[in-house]
């Protein structure tokens, strides 16, 4: 008798992909968005979310198309500058629906403002649903409010569906946590583990205070890799050794 080939299982049931609005941005002078990284990453999510048996949540940032703090922002209020970056983040978000349901997956996009012609709103209860579904939930808007990040976002989102982990991709090179920039610093030296409180006594930056904070409050660990190299989603769900786990 022929032997049926076992679905791979992943480390986590239940997981958060955080992702940068700048791993999205596009070198053309005319995008805002690289179609390549895109359809790269939709591939990856909807084959974890096929083989994998993993409920999947994603959060995207907004900064290839808004970043308040730097520019024209510079000029506005924060709380003015920060709901346009919400606004950049359900363009993010809106573009990798697309992408992940062109490969034949379902999704569903929750946004944390009303905006009821793009989005759901965001209830917990039903996004819970969605996950138990097998449906691919992004959620955008962050959490609704100004003056926080896309990764505190990311922090409550996980906390509030009962996810195991945050996976935060990272771009520019960067493959997991340094003791400095290694861009800056040629002897900064990576770390394979680092436990929540060192990263906030080293001000080291991977995720801003309030939702390295949270994760620690809330007993959610935190795996930073490089999302850029073709592979890594899945690796990280996997639970390879890659990156650095912050728990």
């Amino acid at each position: 008798m022929a032997q049926t080939s076992q679905p791979v299982v992943a480390k986590w049931k239940r997981a958060v992909l955080k992702i940068s609005g700048e791993a999205l941005a596009s070198s053309s002078s005319d995008e805002i968005i690289d179609a390549l990284v895109l359809n790269q990453i939709a591939a990856e999510v909807v084959e974890a979310a096929r083989d994998f048996q993993v409920e999947l949540a994603i959060i995207v940032g907004g900064g290839n198309i808004w970043r308040g703090a730097v520019g024209p922002g510079a000029m506005l209020e924060r709380a003015t500058s920060d709901h346009m970056g919400m606004l950049a983040t359900t363009i993010n978000a809106l573009a990798l629906q697309n992408a992940i349901e062109k490969l034949g997956q379902a999704t569903r996009v929750q946004s944390a403002i009303q905006m009821a012609e793009l989005a759901e709103p965001y209830i917990r209860r039903k996004a819970i649903r969605h996950l138990e579904k097998g449906r691919i939930v992004i959620f955008a808007a962050g959490t609704g409010n100004p003056y926080f990040t896309t990764d505190t976002a990311a922090a409550l989102r996980a906390a509030e569906i009962d996810a195991q982990v945050v996976l935060k991709g990272t771009h520019s090179g960067i493959d997991g946590i340094y003791s400095a920039d290694p861009k800056l610093d040629p002897s900064a030296t990576k770390f394979d583990y680092i436990p929540f409180m060192e990263v906030v006594a080293r001000d080291l930056k991977v995720m801003d205070l309030t939702a390295i904070t949270f994760c620690k409050d809330n007993n959610i660990p935190v795996h930073v890799f490089d999302l850029m190299t073709p592979g890594n989603i899945l690796r990280a769900l996997r639970g390879e050794f890659l990156g650095t786990l912050v728990s």
